[in-house]
């Protein structure tokens, strides 16, 4: 989860009104869980919230043709939209037929029982056939039930502007920590830019990720599957992830400014502007989506993915995708697993994402969920360094939490970006930030709050 709206840009968001009607007709309100219409398809008018633009019109149109399914389309910025998720289930009220679910939230969604179990529905949706199809379907599970379908298949990488890294007469390019550290400290020494390194040190969900990859990197794990902090010991991977971050602050090699960058401003003010030569927890498809893009970026031609450096060698690349689900509320569950049945295609998302032409272009949408459908993109040239990312997705991508988010990840998320936006400040020592994280943890875990 990023800390700026995913995969929608603020442009996008502003110029979509709070309710896109796409089609005519009104799903209605109260009710909950179907009720009569619980297996209505055709001739249900559904209500699809999510925090980016909609499909082309005529695509949603071609649905409707073929399922008689209508579709409301309602954009809500992604905090509002949890908020709003929340609401509705606490209060047992009808809020949308198909909503968001955020990998960070399958835990919690899954304990509080807020959404409808996919599985329900394998007769649309084969959810058996997809744990091949969709790598990071495991990120949405939670004890054996599937909360929901994951729409893009974002995850972590490393990119790097390698004019910067050849001009600083780095001919080969790291594969480890070490390496990519003394890389750094080259390319400034020899003064190719001040401040190579971006790490978004802004008290934001985009700090807790960044860590998440780079202990990740280090050989380790946050959590273990009962919740307990696997990072307080200095030598543990979570603790050195730590201390590295904040002594690249402290050291001259990430700006002093980004104490108040978040993860979308850095990529979008410093990355894509050549400011920094890398960074370390980027974002899958930002090169084709962002730094190719000559009206963004003044660095067209030169960003590139680097199999992220790990202790010893190339690490892993930690999943980051959104998904959608069946709030229990839902008025029309089965119509809304025809619709995510047709969301999540590998050949309509394909298309959303520019693989025939602009007019079938999803604004905002660059990732398939499902393998084949970057594969497409691939073969068709739409997507830049296609096969190094499809490879990623499918070789080294891995969940954050192995066994899942557990229920209360955003109050550890909450305390992981705190006391580590402290200890870069300096208004805390890397120690006492870990201490504060585990003892949260240990809280969080023990039923505390």
């Amino acid at each position: 989860m990023r800390s700026t709206p995913r995969l929608a840009s603020a442009v996008v968001v502003a110029a979509v009104a709070a309710t896109t009607i796409l089609a005519a007709g009104c799903s209605g309100g109260g009710g909950g869980g179907g009720g009569s219409n619980a297996t209505k398809t055709s001739g249900a008018t559904i209500t699809v919230a999510l925090h980016m633009g909609p499909p082309p019109k005529a695509a949603l149109a071609e649905f409707t043709k073929e399922t008689g399914i209508k579709v409301n389309w309602s954009v809500v910025d992604w905090d509002s939209l949890q908020t709003k998720i929340s609401t509705s289930a606490s209060s047992n009220s009808y809020f949308a037929d198909a909503t968001d679910v955020d990998w960070s939230r399958v835990g919690q969604l899954g304990k509080l029982g807020w959404f409808i179990p996919l599985q329900n529905y394998d007769s649309v949706l084969n959810t058996t056939a997809l744990k091949t199809s969709m790598p990071q379907l495991s990120s949405f599970t939670y004890n054996g039930d599937i909360v929901g379908l994951p729409f893009d298949s974002e995850f972590l990488v490393t990119t790097v502007n390698t004019k910067m890294f050849t001009d600083a007469g780095i001919t080969t390019m790291p594969t480890t920590i070490d390496e990519y550290t003394q890389d750094l400290q080259t390319i400034k020494s020899k003064g190719i830019v001040q401040y190579p390194l971006n790490i978004p040190f802004a008290a934001a969900e985009g700090l807790s990720t960044y860590w998440y990859q780079t202990t990740a990197a280090f050989g380790g794990t946050i959590l273990d599957g009962s919740g307990k902090p696997q990072f307080g010991d200095p030598s543990s991977p979570g603790y050195k992830a730590a201390q590295w971050m904040v002594d690249a602050m402290k050291n001259g090699l990430v700006p002093p400014g980004n104490i108040n960058v978040t993860d979308g401003q850095g990529q979008a003010t410093l990355m894509a502007q050549g400011k920094v030569a890398s960074t370390y927890g980027d974002y899958s498809g930002n090169v084709g989506a962002l730094y190719e893009v000559p009206a963004s970026s003044t660095v067209v031609g030169q960003v590139q993915y680097l199999p992220t450096p790990g202790e010893t060698g190339v690490g892993p690349n930690l999943s980051n995708p959104d998904g959608i689900g069946i709030p229990k509320q839902a008025k029309y569950p089965q119509a809304a697993a025809e619709f995510i049945k047709w969301f999540t295609d590998p050949a309509n998302q394909a298309d959303f994402a520019g693989a025939s032409g602009p007019d079938k272009v999803m604004s905002g949408y660059f990732l398939p969920s499902q393998v084949s459908g970057l594969q497409t993109l691939t073969t068709k040239g739409v997507l830049i360094q296609g096969a190094k990312i499809t490879q990623m997705l499918q070789d080294s991508s891995k969940p954050v939490f192995p066994d899942g988010a557990p229920s209360w990840y955003p109050d550890f998320s909450s305390a992981v970006y705190t006391n580590l936006h402290a200890a870069a400040a300096g208004t805390e020592t890397v120690d006492a930030a870990i201490n504060a994280i585990v003892a949260k943890a240990n809280q969080l875990a023990a039923g505390g709050s």
